[in-house]
């Protein structure tokens, strides 16, 4: 549904839904989606306001960010990645924090994950997680959950231009 033109609210507005969510019990490092950045602005319908979450004994906070459709495909890929065992890295440009996703962790034992934000705060955190089999494919159905609340619905023809999909 386009918020558009006739001011209807964007479908999944107000719902919040995790795209990533690792979580043991002790540790959590989560990517919250929280809705249209600018509903019904062509050029700016389908960027998403995200949060990464993230809470352990020791630590936690909050960091805004944004997401693309584009990073919505590379995160897809990224899981590609982390099914064959692969360390990833996902969201490493100048205005994001980085995530690195570390399948398996030598010196810990487990899954792990580091944050940076270089770009802003300075700030790292590396957070071990020992998650239960099948992490990889809970991941995937999260993605799924997060395109259908929010799909895809400008189209950018050439550079500059956009419309709406039909």
């Amino acid at each position: 549904m386009n918020p558009d033109r006739g001011g209807r609210a964007s479908k999944g507005a107000g719902a919040r839904v995790d795209l990533i969510s690792l979580t043991d019990g002790d540790n959590s490092f989560r990517v919250r989606v929280r809705g249209r950045r600018s509903p019904g602005v062509l050029h700016l319908h389908d960027l998403l306001d995200a949060e990464v979450v993230i809470s352990s004994s020791f630590v936690s906070g909050r960091l805004g960010t944004a997401l693309r459709p584009a990073d919505l495909d590379t995160w897809d890929r990224a899981l590609d990645r982390l099914a064959d065992g692969q360390e990833i890295c996902w969201k490493d440009d100048d205005h994001s924090p980085e995530i690195r996703i570390h399948p398996h962790d030598e010196e810990q034992g487990t899954v792990a994950v580091r944050v940076e934000d270089l770009g802003a705060s300075c700030v790292s955190v590396y957070i071990p997680l020992a998650l239960e089999e099948g992490w990889i494919d809970e991941q995937r159905r999260l993605l799924g959950q997060v395109r259908q609340e929010w799909p895809s619905e400008v189209l950018q023809s050439s550079w500059g231009v956009y419309e709406w999909r039909r």
